[in-house]
């Protein structure tokens, strides 16, 4: 078995002394997942990064960040 990459993670960051927390849930799609996630957290924004796709590309496969957006009734940060 492969184990949790989270656990590696959680280890990493105790080491170096830095909070961690994670949820790791198999949501319907990525933008419920995100956005319960952050509801279920208590968390007082969304910060997540857009790969800026654009045209065709972007109306075929939609875009996570822009239903985050729409959806979300928690502020969103969007980098890009």
């Amino acid at each position: 078995m492969w184990g949790c990459p989270l656990a590696s993670m959680a280890r990493l960051a105790r080491a170096g002394r830095v909070r961690f927390d994670s949820l790791c849930d198999k949501p319907a799609t990525a933008y419920d997942g995100i956005i319960a996630a952050a509801r279920r957290k208590k968390c007082d924004a969304i910060f997540m990064a857009s790969h800026g796709r654009s045209g065709l590309v972007k109306l075929v496969m939609g875009s996570v960040t822009q239903k985050v957006l729409a959806q979300s009734k928690i502020p969103v940060v969007v980098y890009r």
